[in-house]
């Protein structure tokens, strides 16, 4: 059967299918390289625009909120009225935003613009996963899922040499719009290839059940966990927005459970937080993302305001994280196969052992030598997430419950990019703070590295519960086969 027909049940990709493949994970390239890339620039941009330190996180995690926001309903748009011309859409707000994100002369433009990428990012994500599960069964739907996580790994990797490159050539104040209209000609190439080849829209006679007030109350849970570390408040603030998040979030656990009763489509279906694995392992996705969107940030202001290297010499401190993670997600399979589960509790505590060494090491080690023992720590920790992360995606996914399929990837990316929204605005005003505090840049580098370290290791811990939480329903599923293998395994 086509692509452009319905599933295809083959053991290769046909020359359809490699087509549509072609433009999703083209589209997932160029809207996951933006934030990356950006990270670089942040030095010479706060210089350009005298961006104050509010500014700055906000343009940086702006970005992932409204990109994660955007992810559900535009799913679900995409299931009922078809996903081509939402994917067209977005795409082409998305570019068409980097011009005005290029060409700003204020952050608070900048900062609307970035709000108006990520929801453009978002929409075009929702319809990527919804189209490779259209498009693709069975083994094929796996290994283009996998393919979209890989390609995602590679542009997060990829942006920070590729900025530097960038700024290297043109210089601080254009080689940051630069980076931004980097997006226009990758933009346009995806679009012209999505008009082509995406499968044309199928009539349907439901209609999009969005849940605005579910969506509603994310986005002020979220906020309400990003907004004190974007405005420091007092005790009593912290006390004020920690109240808001337990009423907010307990409201929306209350709201999700009343909307499935009454028949309706909730945001974040009950069905996924009852699945234990799938709950914990989006935690573990959720920690590790954050953690190593918050920590790529840090490191680069480290070594360009603490260090004192240039943009290139930034990003070629980064540049074997890049190596490392795609070596790494190219053999994940072949280490999986080996080792199981646990692969993606002991890529996670590299990655946690190597943000806490790196902190550690440009605190005390002699500045001359600090670069370079960053970039090996870089190795390392990238490395250790291109094993995990599309290893630990696999698995929750597989666990995610019949009646909650369709959504499950969407909620799985919305949760990492929120996750990613409030840790980026945490660790960079812990790192900003602490600069401005008279503490210095090695302290305030170690300071948030700690505290990177801490978020990794709660998606060590979460991994591990994940995995016991799957081996108990194996055991539950199945206990005949799980009683054989003791018995086995006694002999």
């Amino acid at each position: 059967m086509s692509a452009t027909t319905g599933p295809i049940a083959k053991e290769r990709f046909d020359a359809a299918g490699r087509r549509v493949l072609l433009v999703c994970v083209a589209g997932g390239f160029t809207t996951l390289l933006d934030q990356s890339v950006l990270n670089t620039s942040i030095p010479a941009l706060r210089e350009t625009l005298h961006a104050q330190p509010a500014h700055l996180q906000w343009i940086v995690a702006g970005y992932s909120l409204a990109f994660g926001l955007a992810l559900i309903p535009g799913g679900r748009l995409g299931d009922v009225k078809g996903r081509k011309w939402f994917f067209v859409t977005g795409l082409a707000l998305f570019t068409l935003v980097s011009l005005v994100s290029a060409t700003a002369t204020d952050p608070t433009v900048l900062i609307a613009a970035r709000l108006l990428q990520g929801t453009g990012a978002g929409l075009v994500n929702s319809q990527m996963i919804g189209t490779l599960q259209d498009v693709f069964d069975g083994q094929l739907r796996t290994r283009a899922l996998g393919m979209y996580a890989v390609t995602g790994s590679l542009a997060f990797a990829l942006g920070p040499p590729i900025g530097g490159a960038v700024l290297a050539a043109a210089g601080p104040e254009l080689g940051w719009r630069l980076t931004f209209l980097l997006n226009v000609p990758f933009g346009l190439a995806t679009l012209a290839l999505a008009v082509r080849h995406l499968p044309k829209p199928r009539p349907r006679t439901s209609h999009a059940d969005l849940d605005l007030l579910g969506l509603l109350l994310v986005a002020a849970l979220t906020l309400a966990l990003m907004l004190p570390f974007v405005q420091p408040p007092g005790w009593t603030g912290w006390l004020a927005f920690a109240a808001a998040a337990l009423l907010l979030l307990g409201t929306l656990t209350w709201w999700q459970r009343r909307y499935a009763r009454a028949g309706g489509h909730p945001l974040i279906h009950p069905a996924l937080t009852r699945s234990a694995p799938y709950a914990l392992g989006t935690a573990t996705a959720m920690a590790q993302f954050g953690s190593a969107l918050a920590a790529s940030l840090v490191l680069t202001m480290f070594l360009q305001d603490g260090l004192g290297l240039s943009p290139i010499g930034a990003a070629l401190v980064s540049l074997p994280s890049a190596v490392a993670m795609a070596v790494a997600s190219a053999l994940a399979w072949r280490v999986v196969q080996r080792f199981g589960r646990r692969t993606v509790t002991v890529g996670m505590t590299g990655s946690a052992l190597a943000m806490l060494a790196s902190g550690l090491l440009a605190h005390w080690a002699p500045a001359a030598v600090v670069p370079w023992l960053l970039a090996l720590l870089q190795f390392l920790g990238g490395a250790s997430v291109g094993v995990m992360s599309s290893t630990n995606q696999a698995y929750v996914l597989r666990h995610a419950p019949a009646e909650a399929a369709g959504v499950s990837g969407a909620i799985l990316q919305m949760a990492q990019r929120i996750a990613a929204a409030v840790a980026v605005s945490a660790l960079s005003g812990v790192y900003l703070r602490e600069t401005a505090g008279g503490g210095g840049h090695r302290s305030a580098y170690l300071a948030a590295s700690t505290v990177c370290a801490a978020v990794a290791g709660l998606a060590v811990l979460a991994s591990v519960l994940a995995g016991r939480a799957s081996a108990r329903e194996q055991r539950e599923a199945d206990p005949v086969a799980t009683s054989s293998r003791g018995r086995t395994a006694v002999r």
